[in-house]
């Protein structure tokens, strides 16, 4: 995609302040001296069976790129593909009213939408946040010595991908789904009362992706294996080789990328995993990683001290 993107017509405007050039999470347009607005949108087809459960995954996870850049939540549009008379409306209308539940958590609007036939069924938004020019935050201004934190377990894909072979307990399932269905707007609250040096969600990339944009520039970072959140059963899946085609290739890509100091396979394809509605991954100057943990623990919000930013190494990323 970035190759596709990179023979694009250049487009220069000043008041775009993020856009296409970069990995960030959604574009940045300045309207006013002291408002941009914050665009981006999220779709994908159905990984779990209940259409409530769908529609309230899709909508966090299309939310989510708004906090992210330390942004709230404006509008939101209904992206809708659906099959003709081979699928009950009533599932439909499940599917947008989970989704609407989150648009209204979040505080934003729902204002309308677009549908399409189309077999099967996929659902997510467009959305629109707002946030001053001066505090966006980017994916890319970590620094060495700043700590690295991650704000949900990781393990959905593959815990939703054993699942739904009736291979994983419900109990690990259900903690995936409240995983997937907790707005980063908490997280994302509390990281912005702190000195954060770059953000992003944790999506289709997995973590390891998402941190190598993060330090592409021109440091490193290292994860420290035994700090990293994992949902109970996903470990055990994942040695079982019930993996997904996303972590296959999420390797594929990244894995020259990665010095993994450890013998464990498992524990690599959980940090390949993608994940589905993600945390956050957030980079703060080491002195001010305790105040930000003791105001998530005081929050009853999961975050984790998962690891270092480093000066560049020859791997992007060291994980031990």
């Amino acid at each position: 995609m970035s190759e596709i993107l990179g023979g694009l017509p250049k487009q220069f405007n000043p008041n775009l302040l993020v856009g296409y050039d970069s990995s960030d999470d959604a574009a940045v347009y300045q309207v006013s001296e002291d408002v941009a607005v914050i665009q981006t949108t999220d779709f994908f087809p159905s990984m779990v069976k209940d259409p409530y459960d769908f529609g309230r995954i899709a909508a966090t996870n299309a939310l989510s790129d708004v906090y992210s850049m330390g942004g709230q939540v404006i509008t939101a549009l209904n992206i809708v593909a659906y099959p003709d008379n081979t699928q009950p409306l009533d599932a439909l209308a499940e599917i947008l009213r989970g989704g609407a539940e989150k648009v209204l958590e979040a505080g934003g609007v729902l204002a309308g939408g677009h549908t399409i036939r189309q077999d099967p069924p996929l659902y997510g938004l467009a959305v629109a946040g707002v946030v001053h020019p001066d505090k966006i935050v980017t994916n890319n201004g970590c620094r060495p010595g700043d700590a690295l934190i991650a704000t949900k377990k990781l393990g959905v894909g593959i815990v939703t991908t054993a699942h739904n072979k009736g291979l994983i307990d419900d109990a690990s399932f259900e903690e995936a789904i409240e995983s997937m269905t907790t707005l980063n707007k908490y997280a994302a609250e509390i990281m912005l009362e702190y000195q954060v040096t770059a953000c992003t969600d944790i999506t289709g990339f997995g973590i390891l992706g998402h941190l190598i944009e993060m330090v592409e520039e021109d440091v490193s970072a290292e994860i420290d294996v035994s700090k990293v959140p994992i949902i109970p059963g996903a470990y055990e899946a994942a040695k079982a080789k019930l993996t997904t085609g996303g972590a296959k290739r999420n390797r594929e890509h990244y894995e020259r990328l990665i010095d993994f100091q450890m013998d464990d396979v498992a524990m690599e394809e959980i940090l390949f995993d993608p994940q589905t509605s993600g945390g956050l991954l957030i980079t703060v100057p080491q002195d001010q990683l305790v105040g930000i943990m003791q105001a998530y623990e005081a929050a009853n919000i999961q975050a984790s001290h998962i690891g270092t930013i480093t000066e560049r190494k020859d791997k992007l990323i060291t994980v031990k």
